[in-house]
């Protein structure tokens, strides 16, 4: 057993795993899993930086993981930054603020890199199932891009596109520094078009209509996942590898669409930071499985952070 900590930073969350590592049996046992919304992609699609408070809510959120991955005793940490600091014009700052508080670097990772880790994450635990087939198309849809990754025990066929549920937030449903409140039919209509195009991109490199399987991952899927199972609370189990059907998805992301602020907020399961980004992440989701002619999507709760830690453990 190997024990060590995988951070995962993106556009909108940050999170931590730490982990025991088997690489002989497969097996990652969970020390501690835990996850803080930063939104260190905050106007990045705007202004090309990172803002200073997004910046300072980032470091905050390091030190207290500093802190768990001392009290764990990780032998080894891996800090993988993604699409937002990718963008950035002072990404410098980003990567001296957190090597001054977690001593290692943060790797800024290619969307192909990104694809890789999360197909691991996401695929190591079913590839023996005999109920899922192959090959599977993962899909991760994060704050500011969304990776595709189409693989039958190794990767075929990965891209990344700059299309996720913050950036076309910001991009699609803010007026004069509001966010619509419902989004208006043209908003809705924007960001479809802005998806298409995304996906057109990603047809360019992966064939999306070949997998047999589609597994979603991320903070949007898994609230859609939440909210279709009718939970009162949060519960990874309960999410971990359920399924949703195509009408599912489609009638949560309407719903989604046509409610205001305080109804998303007043969802059970509705982590304050996903207010706002939920209906546009949903909608990528439908938009991708009404592309692929996906008939239901299996949600994991494992994903790049556990591909992360396997490429630490060997």
């Amino acid at each position: 057993m190997k024990r060590v900590a995988a951070i995962d930073c993106g556009t909108n969350s940050i999170r931590l795993l730490v982990a025991d590592a088997d690489p002989e049996t497969g097996e990652l046992k969970d020390l501690d899993r835990r996850m803080q919304i930063v939104r260190l992609g905050q106007g990045v699609d705007r202004t090309g930086r990172l803002a200073p408070e997004a910046l300072e809510r980032t470091f905050a959120a390091c030190r207290e993981y500093a802190a768990v991955i001392k009290g764990l005793g990780a032998e080894q940490v891996r800090f993988v930054a993604t699409s937002a600091s990718r963008d950035a014009e002072n990404r410098e700052d980003f990567v001296r603020g957190v090597v001054d508080i977690l001593g290692v670097e943060p790797e800024v990772i290619t969307g192909d890199q990104e694809a890789e880790f999360s197909y691991t994450g996401a695929t190591k635990e079913l590839t023996g199932r005999t109920d899922l087939a192959q090959p599977f198309l993962v899909v991760d849809i994060g704050g500011g891009s969304t990776e595709f990754v189409l693989g039958d025990g190794s990767v075929r066929a990965a891209r990344s596109v700059d299309v996720g549920c913050v950036r076309m937030t910001e991009r699609h449903l803010v007026h004069e520094g509001e966010i619509s409140d419902p989004p208006t039919a043209g908003q809705i209509s924007a960001i479809k078009a802005d998806v298409a195009a995304a996906l057109d991109r990603a047809e360019e490199t992966v064939p999306l209509r070949e997998a047999a399987t589609l597994v979603g991952l991320a903070g949007s899927v898994t609230t859609v996942a939440a909210i279709a199972l009718g939970l009162e609370s949060y519960d990874s189990e309960a999410i971990h590898h359920s399924r949703l059907s195509l009408a599912q998805v489609r009638e949560i992301t309407g719903r989604l669409l046509s409610s205001t602020h305080a109804e998303r907020a007043a969802i059970p399961v509705m982590h304050p930071g996903r207010v706002d980004v939920i209906a546009a992440g949903a909608l990528v989701l439908l938009s991708i499985m009404e592309r692929m002619g996906a008939e239901e999507v299996v949600v994991s709760e494992h994903d790049i952070l556990d591909g992360i830690a396997w490429s630490i453990a060997g």
